[in-house]
């Protein structure tokens, strides 16, 4: 009996990045990698998106568009590359009008990309529909999203599997079709019963011929175990990353996952010391980089303070700068009360982020003493409706504070008629500051990246990836 062969798409070359250097990479540096890899038949990648496109403008002095380009070149024009959108956020970390995600799916497409997957952290579909709309009407391949994660010890609610198959009842009720549908877990919590409960359940709603991903996270220490009951479950294809950017705070990699599949009936198709080689390049890539100690590791506190792999890495290393680094478990140890009194949202880009800066302040300054904005514009509807309603109490300390009423309207329809946001702000923007060049280019890099856009467009950026010291690179 031939093998089942799963599809694998290779994260590395983004959230590899992402989750191991705070996405800050130089594309020079990785490209040879991504040759390699093409080379040893790999033909599936993601390649941008999440924070790898305002990362490039913020950090590393690039436009993500010329990245996607170049990378587009080395992959060659037969690749399925893949990026990841936040619904109606896009690649920013707030909403977006209706022209910004517009412009998103034809920018994206423009610049290389065959497949967008389509996330939102709070579960909400109606954040998935038009942007679902615009990836589908620019012909690119529409890859929906339901966000899992387990919730906090203590914690009751949604996240189970009778909330992720509401979500998709949801979905399927939603004026919007998909290519293919992923459940991705992006702070690798979610328990392996829970998946294949989930995806099990999924399969016999969907039917054989619907393409269903799982994507995880080796954080919590079980990502092997979650993909494994995947397959089983019924996944057509599944995330995986190579060394040096594999494991810890990231996706297992190839090889880890070829040998935990070693004697059963699937099969990788991938020819493994093709991708050993491939390996050897892509650490001599980034031979010149300096990896944080926690992206190696597996972190036994994750199910207690959900959080991805990119989020907790640029977390502990801004705790390191600010000389608290040893009070990490006691921040983190705040994040279950934020999420439950939160209600719920999925614990991955941008709400991640807010769990911790609600974490931290509760930390620093005494509990809901000050509310971090984007947990505030949270838990009061402005970035859409909660898998659960918040704490009636935090819903009124954030509207105290923040001198905002709870919202229950559509974010893109407030969006849309904020003069500050949208290409026309944008354009405002980028006349004020003296530039020239209104490209729908130039629009987008502004309306997503802001003020850190226009330093960019200015040739003002500041250049701060994590390279090695002189004397560490010497060892």
């Amino acid at each position: 009996m031939a093998k089942k062969l799963v599809q694998v798409m290779n994260t590395a070359f983004r959230d590899g990045f992402q989750s191991c250097l705070g996405a800050r990479v130089i594309t020079k540096d990785f490209l040879p990698a991504v040759e390699a890899a093409k080379e040893a038949g790999i033909t599936h990648f993601e390649f941008g998106g999440g924070a790898r496109f305002q990362c490039l403008f913020f950090y590393c002095g690039e436009s993500a568009f010329d990245m996607m380009d170049a990378f587009r070149q080395a992959a060659g024009p037969e690749a399925n590359l893949q990026t990841l959108g936040r619904g109606i956020n896009v690649v920013a970390l707030d909403s977006q009008p209706s022209d910004v995600i517009e412009l998103h799916a034809k920018l994206f497409q423009k610049h290389g990309a065959t497949t967008i997957r389509n996330f939102d952290a709070l579960n909400d579909v109606n954040n998935l529909v038009y942007s679902g709309q615009m990836i589908r009407k620019y012909g690119l391949k529409h890859e929906i999203c339901i966000t899992l994660m387990a919730l906090p010890p203590g914690c009751n609610g949604a996240h189970d599997t009778a909330f992720y198959m509401k979500t998709l009842d949801q979905i399927l009720a939603a004026d919007v079709e998909f290519d293919s549908l992923c459940f991705k877990d992006a702070s690798g919590t979610a328990t392996p019963a829970t998946v294949y409960e989930t995806i099990q359940q999924a399969r016999r709603k969907l039917g054989p011929d619907m393409h269903i991903r799982m994507h995880t996270h080796e954080t919590a220490g079980t990502s092997v175990l979650t993909y494994k009951a995947a397959l089983d479950a019924g996944v057509d294809g599944i995330d995986l990353s190579l060394a040096p950017m594999s494991g810890g705070t990231c996706q297992p990699d190839i090889v880890t996952m070829w040998h935990a599949l070693r004697g059963t009936d699937y099969d990788l198709g991938f020819d493994i010391d093709k991708v050993l080689e491939v390996e050897e390049v892509f650490k001599e890539c980034m031979s010149k980089y300096h990896l944080l100690p926690e992206d190696r590791l597996v972190e036994p506190l994750i199910p207690w303070a959900p959080m991805p792999g990119g989020a907790l890495t640029t977390n502990t290393q801004m705790l390191r700068d600010l000389g608290i680094l040893d009070k990490y478990p006691k921040i983190f140890a705040k994040m279950g009360e934020c999420v439950r009194r939160g209600g719920f949202g999925t614990s991955v880009t941008p709400v991640s982020q807010f769990y911790f800066q609600q974490a931290f302040n509760n930390f620093m300054f005494g509990d809901w003493k000050r509310i971090a904005e984007g947990y505030g514009k949270m838990v009061l509807g402005y970035f859409g409706k909660t898998p659960v309603a918040p704490d009636p109490e935090i819903m009124k300390i954030a509207s105290d504070q923040l001198h905002l009423e709870p919202t229950t309207e559509d974010p893109r329809a407030i969006n849309d008629r904020n003069p500050d946001k949208g290409a026309e702000a944008a354009r405002k923007k980028l006349s004020e500051a003296g530039i020239s060049d209104l490209s729908e280019e130039n629009l987008f890099i502004v309306a997503t990246c802001k003020e850190k856009g226009i330093q960019f467009l200015k040739g003002e950026a500041i250049i701060n990836v994590p390279y090695k010291k002189k004397e560490e690179a010497k060892k």
